[in-house]
């Protein structure tokens, strides 16, 4: 799987925030917030998720020709210069940095191509490496010569005549910082990634990544009821092909595109299915492209026998996504449940690959209180920067239990995170997925965008997730469940949620935790 900055079809956002140190005044994607940022310093604010921006130390950027002349900032003279051409053969980088933190000039010589495509993608790629150079989380660039390689990835470029040549190049340089979710994606991808953090969208109901050990396209999981879910994809499987295409070197979110189209056409795919792992047989799957009204959230109540023999109402949520409605959708979700006399609830963020982290920190508020730390970030100097909540008020205060496994990743384990060192719940299932990082995105000057991994997160009680994830405090584990099948013989399961086993082990510890509280 990917980093989970995970893909839909249509791309839901990510773990993100928008970075402005290359963009027009007026970004389209800038939200208020409703979070506080310790120690951030007055020039923190928050982006796209509300992920308070990280500080660092403000570089001012000159640019000058070989010649000589006038000095002007990069952001107005290089985008002039580069994109008309009119510096010939060859142009200079020069950095001058102003801060203290940031004592240093620096020249980088680089040949202009006459080429018009070309001049717009070396124009991206400085775009893309001066945001890097400001922003990416590890100031080694691991361990090489970010400068450098500019000036070489510029000389790679000079001769080609084909722009997707050249955006290979970009590629490539972004590929030596060795993080995979670093990167540039087209301006194609970056409308399919707006349109999924809408919620709306044609397609045919796909989350997929790419697993960073293969590199190949793997399916995390399927919208209920949608073309694919119904054509019996499952999560696991890999994504061969796409009409013929194959899929070796493809991105996920070129492969969400790929998989995109209006309703009513058909994509043919083929898969490796996930159960089929000593062998190489492949399935080929003709999908139908539909309007798909994409909810995060999902939920039902179901009737619950305490031990005591008392029935209760217990709530279920699932919430597959973490997009800008999310959190909204999830409140009025409650807000009704409580209406109907809810006492407890089950929240299933399993197989959840994450989203925009603006949400998930807006989830947590429906469920705490005060001014608790949701998630410590770590910014490139290695400052710790909390995120608190600001005069948070619970929707309810109703015993909690959190669903997880190896699919709840990014924004599901900052959710997942601050339930559980705060307090507020307790996490039954697997193992979450252990992805710890913050990603930029900031939309270049041809509608390109580029992710960069700006920040890294711990949980409320400074545990590390990334590449190690969350353990929940119940395992879904067979003695368990056989117990408690055991114990519940005589109960009529009326639905697949009251069979689901990690739901009847949540029941239990709902059952624990009311025990508990009456007791006390």
């Amino acid at each position: 799987m990917e980093a989970f900055c995970s893909n839909f079809d249509l791309n839901p956002s990510r773990t993100s925030l928008i970075s402005r140190s290359f963009q027009k005044p007026s970004s389209k994607l800038v939200f208020p917030a409703r979070f506080s940022c310790s120690s951030c310093g007055k020039n923190s604010n928050f982006g796209l998720n509300n992920v308070p921006r990280v500080p660092y130390a403000r570089k001012s950027m000159k640019i000058s020709s070989k010649n000589g002349g006038n000095t002007e900032s990069l952001k107005d003279s290089l985008f002039r210069w580069v994109g008309s051409g009119v510096l010939g053969l060859a142009a200079a980088v020069s950095l001058s940095c102003e801060s203290p933190a940031f004592a240093e000039s620096l020249t980088v010589a680089f040949p202009v191509s006459h080429s018009r495509e070309i001049n717009t993608v070396q124009r991206t790629l400085v775009e893309a490496w001066g945001l890097i150079r400001e922003t990416f989380v590890d100031p080694t660039f691991n361990h090489q010569d970010w400068d450098m390689k500019l000036q070489q990835t510029m000389v790679e470029m000079f001769p080609l005549r084909s722009e997707d040549a050249a955006y290979n190049k970009i590629k490539g340089m972004l590929s030596t910082l060795g993080d995979p979710f670093t990167r540039i994606i087209s301006p194609k991808e970056y409308q399919s990634f707006r349109i999924g953090t809408d919620g709306n969208l044609q397609g045919v109901g796909l989350f997929i990544n790419v697993e960073p050990k293969t590199g190949h396209l793997v399916v995390s999981s399927c919208i209920e009821n949608g073309p694919a879910a119904r054509a019996g994809i499952h999560e696991g499987d890999e994504l061969v092909e796409i009409n013929g295409e194959g899929l070796d070197g493809v991105g996920s979110e070129a492969a969400a595109q790929k998989l995109r189209g209006r309703a009513g056409t058909i994509v043919t795919i083929k898969i490796h299915p996930a159960t089929d792992a000593g062998n190489s047989n492949i399935r080929e799957v003709n999908l139908p492209r539909e309007v798909i009204q994409l909810s995060p959230v999902s939920s039902a109540v179901i009737p619950h026998r305490t031990p005591d023999g008392r029935m209760s109402k217990l709530g279920y949520v699932k919430l597959s996504a973490f997009s800008q409605t999310a959190a909204m959708d999830l409140e009025n979700t409650i807000f009704d449940m409580e209406n109907q006399g809810v006492q407890s609830y089950i929240l299933d963020l399993r197989n959840n690959p994450g989203g925009l982290v603006k949400a998930g920190l807006d989830v947590a508020q429906i469920w705490l209180d005060g001014d608790e730390t949701l998630v410590n970030t770590v910014d490139r100097e290695g400052h710790l920067l909390p995120i608190n909540m600001v005069n948070g008020h619970a929707i309810t205060h109703d015993p909690l239990v959190v669903l997880v496994n190896e699919g709840s990743a990014s924004a599901s384990e900052i959710l997942a995170g601050a339930l559980h060192d705060n307090g507020r719940a307790i996490l039954v299932g697997h193992k979450t997925f252990g992805k710890g990082k913050i990603q930029s995105v900031t939309e270049l000057h041809d509608g390109s965008a580029l992710f960069v991994t700006v920040a890294k997160y711990l949980s409320p009680a400074l545990h590390d997730i990334d590449q190690v994830g969350i353990t929940p405090d119940v395992q879904c584990s067979t003695e368990m469940l056989n117990a408690l099948i055991d114990s519940s013989k005589d109960k009529n399961m009326n639905s697949p949620l009251e069979a689901d086993s990690c739901i009847m082990i949540a029941e239990h510890e709902l059952d624990i935790q009311e025990s508990k509280s009456s007791a006390s």
